[in-house]
């Protein structure tokens, strides 16, 4: 099972810990375009996206801007507003029809009781969390525009076809002429 194999790599725990964390989600299907989470409302939930794809995004005075896009495999929550109940910074929506399977906040309160070394498993998957903003931080800083979306290309192609152009140029900090003016450019 994929979700299995994420709770592995993510938080190091042991068969019998994945499966009384596993034992908490519950499934749920969310239609294309279906909120997650609405800017403003407090998150209490964090879900692993068994399939389709998810957008993190805000809306401001000026423009919508797209913060992330994940798809199968990945956990989708805000994680300030899940830990320390403020009000969240972010939407988050289906961009496709999506099955996810979902842990409340207080079945996430409840694994801390029941598995003695939590702190330390929780620790480890924050701070994955922290190394992957750090690596988009240097990206930003380090990359040239055609680098990032290359970078990016490679690891998400199945998004380019899936997902509007202008949330992918969003993501790498373009304007969608610039991400398409680069993919004439590599594609020619």
């Amino acid at each position: 099972m994929k979700f299995k194999e994420q709770l592995f790599q993510l938080f190091e725990v042991s068969d019998d810990q994945a499966d009384l964390i596993i034992s908490r989600f519950i499934p749920e299907h969310l239609e294309k375009n279906q909120s997650f989470l609405e800017e403003g409302k407090t998150c209490n939930r964090l879900s692993f996206i068994e399939s389709g794809i998810f957008r993190i995004f805000k809306l401001t005075e000026s423009k919508e801007v797209t913060q992330w896009i994940g798809s199968d495999g990945y956990f989708i929550t805000d994680l300030a507003s899940f830990f320390f109940n403020f009000p969240s910074n972010w939407g988050i929506e289906a961009l496709t029809d999506a099955k996810i399977w979902t842990l409340q906040k207080s079945e996430y309160l409840k694994i801390q009781e029941q598995i003695p070394n939590w702190n330390v498993l929780e620790k480890r998957f924050i701070a994955k969390c922290f190394m992957q903003v750090e690596h988009r931080v240097f990206d930003f800083i380090a990359l040239t525009a055609e680098e990032r979306y290359i970078k990016y290309f490679e690891t998400n192609k199945k998004l380019f076809n899936q997902v509007p152009l202008q949330y992918i140029a969003s993501v790498l900090g373009m304007s969608p002429e610039t991400l398409s003016r680069i993919r004439n450019k590599l594609s020619s």
